[in-house]
């Protein structure tokens, strides 16, 4: 043989010994390996997915489907049914295995509940329940706080820290079943106990800082001599605590609101809200995964689920780890 025969030879050789050594090797960084399967996608959307507590909820909702090799799709329903119900026809159009919805308009989501269902698509919803009274049952589950309970929690509050006198005023979220409820039970539980409070003024805030804080300023205007005010949420009740501050009314005008956020707890803590009725989202989130899979399994979970809610005062905030740690 001759050497440039020779040498063309040991070079193929060596060539194949690396091709065969390469494919021979295990890949040794993630981004060699090839991506896992799943076995499909579930479309979530809220109502705000700006919110800490929505946030939250779309983070454990991931990770718990994760767990079962399924991918969560979150979209942000921006406070609107018009967007919200667009996304609905999407995951109904790409054939997604579940939607997960908490409704921005608890009576508008009910046309994209309907198309789901006639899609074979099933519904689960958390924190706000759907009022059309076909859809909602067509909803496999429901998971969300005892919003009338808490809003209990929040009327008890109320009388104790005004001593049961005064008037007081409500900034509101009519258009959200949970924050209906919250309103009806703080109400009922004043009118169950012959409570002295006057409530002079019911006005929206929309579940929203900047608007409570827009919205508390006019009832202040309006009625300089409240003495206090009770907020569905926590954003628009610290937005409520704002507008008391600017007018200098702090420590006359005492604020009740309700979540127990990680803003809402802190609040507490530094005496700006009195109470806020405690959630529990990581919960909700959960059960609503762990209700899809019970489904998958042909297991008819609970038609309703309900969580307790429990006070959130100044003594439930001094020791509180996830206070400290700024989390729910």
């Amino acid at each position: 043989m001759n050497r440039k025969r020779l040498v063309t030879s040991l070079g193929l050789a060596a060539v194949l010994i690396m091709v065969a050594a390469s494919c021979s090797k295990e890949p040794d960084v993630a981004g060699d390996r090839p991506a896992a399967a799943t076995k499909g996608k579930i479309g979530m959307t809220c109502m705000d997915l700006t919110n800490p507590f929505f946030k939250l909820i779309a983070d454990v909702m991931k990770e718990e489907a994760a767990k079962y090799g399924y991918d969560l799709v979150a979209q942000n329903g921006a406070n609107d049914a018009a967007t919200q119900n667009n996304q609905l026809s999407d995951f109904v159009a790409q054939g997604y295995d579940a939607i997960f919805l908490n409704p921005a308009d608890s009576k508008a989501a009910g046309q994209g509940v309907k198309n789901a269902h006639a899609a074979g698509i099933p519904v689960f919803t958390f924190d706000v329940q759907v009022t059309d009274e076909e859809a909602k049952e067509l909803v496999v589950y429901h998971i969300g706080s005892d919003n009338y309970q808490g809003g209990r929690l929040a009327g008890e509050s109320m009388m104790e820290v005004t001593g049961d006198r005064g008037k007081i005023a409500i900034i509101t979220y009519p258009e959200i079943t949970s924050c209906i409820l919250r309103r009806n039970g703080f109400v009922g539980y004043l009118q169950e106990h012959n409570s002295h409070l006057e409530i002079v003024v019911e006005l929206s805030g929309r579940g929203d800082r900047t608007e409570g804080t827009r919205v508390a300023a006019d009832i202040l205007q309006a009625h300089p001599d409240i003495v206090g005010i009770f907020a569905v949420n926590d954003p628009s009740g610290l937005g409520a605590y704002e507008a008391i501050k600017r007018v200098g009314q702090v420590g006359d005008i005492h604020v009740i609101a309700f979540d127990a956020s990680p803003a809402g707890k802190q609040a507490v803590f530094l005496k700006r809200l009195y109470d806020s009725p405690q959630q529990f989202p990581r919960k909700m989130a959960v059960g609503t995964v762990e209700a899809f899979i019970k489904y998958l399994e042909g297991e008819q979970p609970p038609k309703r689920e309900f969580i307790e809610c429990k006070h959130y005062r100044y003594e439930d905030s001094v020791d509180d780890e996830s206070r400290i740690s700024d989390q729910w």
